[in-house]
């Protein structure tokens, strides 16, 4: 008998001695950092056979810029000289210390908001690489107002040469600060004299230039080689070209990434503690998981073919103020044809509706899997925890998708030894000495972006900013 007076004065079984006969109702293990993991569900997946998937495509003739970098001396900023070879003027020059050369010559300036870094309706001819903040490039309008023609952030540069493509004319234009704003300011006669002075590039940029007069008649729209043809009357038999389809010379190929981690579990916990709940199914069941939400961070942010990795420069815009406005989503959709799917963190998604709040616009949906989704313009706008947020600021993600619509892919092979999903299996390794199983999880996948302009980025997202 309890020694507990109170017990002794009960007249029925306590609950803590009834519980002694039964038994309690268990869940799964449960698991709190499982994501939608929206871009597995939605992307087109391709069978890769061999492990490479090769990517194959029209020549490109342009020269495509890229981005350039900085880092850090004494917490300023410096330009990371071999990274000034992204810019089309300079993408030939593969000598470090020419580069360093005319990296030493970058002037740094700061600009206030709303100040004009170039002067209004001049030609420039310096070279302007911004370090931080935006900068709208504007021209005179034709009635009342400028055009704003692109924003641009931090990494991307200005400038009227090495840009300008062939005959077209020296646009006049005003460069507007739409934030504090740090400039690295290159003079054109310091690039001139500094490339005279080497012997193998002293007609560089005589050379450059020609050849961006020429890309006129040798490229499409975008930067194609031209496939010769007639188009007009017949009535005087004018001779028909002959032409052929040029492929690149270098196609990209894109290898299959893998995760992978050996699961140890004791042989008495997997034979004897499997009620209700076998511990081996449970046990792979949560790696999986894991590996599953790796595999999509990799897709958003792997160096090699992550999505923000690779976008290209032409198709990364930046926000016009801060958060995502209407006005943002729609310029980032008109950058491609088809636009299928944008993926954003939940935290920008929120910013994007407050801004419509705030113009009295009330975003559509579109049902996906059973469920309403925000969307825009059609386009469903789905969560991605994935995507970076660095100091309040974070990016949404716009795509094409699908082989058939040369948009973007994921990549996979099925068929593998003990597969128990696509591309991923699960492998008996051995019993060791200690009575230990092991298990070797293996997850491989990859992501392929077939044309450049199936992948469009808005960067500078400010999701913090909540002004009325």
């Amino acid at each position: 008998m309890s020694d507990n007076p109170k017990d002794q004065l009960r007249i029925s079984l306590p609950k803590e001695q009834a519980r002694q006969l039964t038994t309690t109702q268990k869940t799964r293990p449960m698991m709190e950092s499982i994501s939608s993991r929206s871009l597995l569900k939605v992307l087109p997946w391709v069978n890769v056979v061999g492990g490479f998937y090769r990517v194959n495509r029209r020549r490109i003739l342009e020269i495509r810029p890229g981005l350039v970098t900085f880092r850090s001396e004494n917490g300023n900023p410096k330009i990371h000289s071999p990274s000034l070879n992204q810019i089309p003027v300079l993408r030939d020059i593969t000598e470090e210390t020419l580069l360093n050369r005319i990296s030493a010559k970058a002037i740094k300036v700061d600009f206030k908001r709303d100040a004009d870094i170039t002067g209004k309706a001049k030609k420039s001819t310096n070279l302007y690489i911004i370090a931080s903040g935006k900068v709208t490039i504007v021209e005179a309008g034709v009635y009342h107002y400028d055009n704003a023609l692109v924003t641009l952030g931090a990494g991307q540069y200005f400038t009227e040469f090495g840009v300008s493509k062939g005959k077209k004319k020296l646009q006049e234009y005003s460069a507007i600060a739409k934030t504090a704003v740090t400039i690295f300011k290159i003079a054109l006669d310091d690039i001139k004299a500094i490339l005279k002075s080497s012997p193998a590039h002293k007609d560089h940029l005589e050379t450059h230039f020609k050849y961006l007069e020429e890309l006129d008649n040798l490229t499409n729209r975008k930067g194609e080689a031209i496939v010769k043809m007639f188009s007009g009357l017949h009535d005087s038999e004018p001779p028909i070209p002959t032409t052929y389809v040029a492929y690149d010379d270098d196609p990209r190929e894109y290898e299959l990434y893998s995760s992978q981690t050996i699961l140890k579990i004791h042989s008495k916990v997997a034979d004897l503690h499997n009620n209700p709940y076998n511990q081996t199914q449970e046990q792979i069941r949560l790696t999986i998981e894991e590996l599953r939400e790796m595999q999509e961070h990799e897709m958003i942010n792997n160096e090699n073919f992550g999505l923000l990795h690779s976008a290209d420069f032409n198709q990364r815009i930046h926000t016009k103020t801060g958060p995502p406005t209407p006005d943002d989503l729609d310029e980032l959709i008109s950058k491609r044809r088809k636009t299928k799917y944008l993926f954003a963190h939940p935290k920008a998604i929120a910013a994007f509706l407050r801004e419509c709040t705030k113009r009295g616009i009330y975003p559509d949906t579109v049902e996906m899997d059973g469920r309403e989704v925000v969307a825009w313009r059609g386009c469903p706008i789905l969560t991605c925890n994935k995507i970076p947020i660095v100091n309040g600021m974070t990016s949404i993600i716009a795509m094409r998708v699908g082989e058939e619509d040369q948009g973007v892919v994921g990549l996979y092979q099925m068929a593998l030894p003990d597969e128990v999903e696509p591309s991923l299996s699960v492998r008996f390794m051995s019993i060791d000495e200690k009575a230990i199983i092991s298990y070797l999880i293996t997850n491989y996948y990859s992501l392929a972006v077939l044309v450049s302009d199936a992948l469009g980025i808005l960067e500078n997202v400010e999701v913090g900013v909540h002004e009325s």
